[in-house]
């Protein structure tokens, strides 16, 4: 599965490691997160990230 990073902070969403602090579980890809998901960091939209390689 691929990582994002947030433009605004550079926070990288690992969907191995989830998003715990947001109720996000491992395993759960960048595509499957809810359309309002916020960077835990810095409150960006999921619309802010790109892939990160």
């Amino acid at each position: 599965m691929e990582r994002y990073k947030c433009s605004v902070c550079g926070f990288i969403y690992n969907p191995e490691e989830g998003d715990i602090s947001s109720g996000i579980e491992p395993g759960i890809s960048f595509s499957d997160l809810p359309s309002d998901y916020l960077c835990p960091v810095c409150g960006a939209g999921k619309d802010e990230f790109f892939v990160y390689d």
